[in-house]
C-alpha cells in the first residue's frame, strides 16, 4: 500500500511511502488484540485498594448487650460489619493485577491493530519534524493543517525527540511516541496515525 508524504502544511510532496503487508497488511486477529488490549489497562491498575476488616477496626471489645431477653438480634462487638463504623465484610486487599502474554501474541495483536488503521485509511505520512524548541503552538498548527486538531491523533516518530514529545504534550487528544514503544492499545485508541517519514521504514523492518 502506497500513502502519499504530506508537509507541515499539508500539500502532498510527491513523494509516496510503502506500507510493508507484513506490518500493515496481515490477517486481523481480533482475540489477540483484546486479550493485549486487556493486559495493558490491567497492568495500568496500581492494585492499593484496601479496607478495613472487622479484626482490624480499632474498638472496644466489650459485649455490647446481654445475650438474650433483648426481643432484638444478639451482638456481641461494636466490630460487627451491620454498625456504622464495623468493619466491611470480604473487603478488597491489595493486589496485582498483572498477568503474563507470550511476545508472539503480543506482536501479532500489534500487527492486527495496525492493519485494520491501514484498512480504514487512518494513517497518514508526514514530513520529518523538529521544532527548535518545545512550542505548543506549532504543535497545533501542525495538526491543522492536517484537518486533525479535533481527533484523536498518534504521531509515531522514529527516534525520541524531546521538543516534539513536549510541544504536544499539554494537549488531550494528542499523544506522541516512537517506533519501537508503539503498543495495541495507543493504535486503537487513536482516531489518525500520523507517521513521520523516517518511521514508516524502520516500521516495516521493526515491527514484523
Amino acid at each position: 500500500m502506497n500513502i502519499p508524504v504530506l508537509n507541515n502544511t499539508g500539500k502532498e510532496t510527491g513523494r509516496k511511502v510503502t506500507l510493508s503487508k507484513d506490518v500493515f497488511g496481515i490477517e486481523p486477529n481480533d482475540h489477540a488484540i483484546y486479550l493485549d488490549v486487556k493486559q495493558y489497562l490491567a497492568n495500568q491498575r496500581q492494585g492499593t485498594h484496601k479496607s478495613k476488616e472487622r479484626a482490624e477496626i480499632v474498638g472496644s471489645t466489650k459485649k455490647i448487650k446481654r445475650q438474650k431477653g433483648t426481643g432484638t438480634a444478639r451482638f456481641g462487638s461494636i466490630k460487627n460489619p451491620l454498625f456504622r463504623g464495623g468493619g466491611r465484610v470480604f473487603g478488597p486487599r491489595p493486589r496485582d493485577y498483572s498477568f503474563k502474554l507470550n511476545k508472539k501474541l503480543k506482536k501479532l495483536a500489534r500487527l492486527s491493530a495496525l492493519t485494520y488503521k491501514a484498512k480504514e485509511k487512518n494513517i497518514a505520512v508526514i514530513e520529518d519534524i523538529n521544532f527548535e524548541a518545545p512550542k505548543t503552538k506549532e504543535y497545533k498548527n501542525l495538526l491543522a493543517s492536517l484537518a486533525m486538531q479535533d481527533i484523536k491523533t498518534l504521531v509515531v516518530l522514529s527516534e525520541p525527540n524531546k521538543n516534539v514529545s513536549l510541544s504536544g504534550r499539554n494537549l488531550q487528544k494528542t499523544s506522541v511516541t516512537t517506533v519501537d514503544k508503539l503498543n495495541t492499545y495507543q493504535v486503537l485508541n487513536a482516531d489518525k496515525l500520523v507517521f513521520v517519514e523516517g518511521s514508516v521504514e524502520k516500521a516495516n523492518d521493526l515491527l514484523k
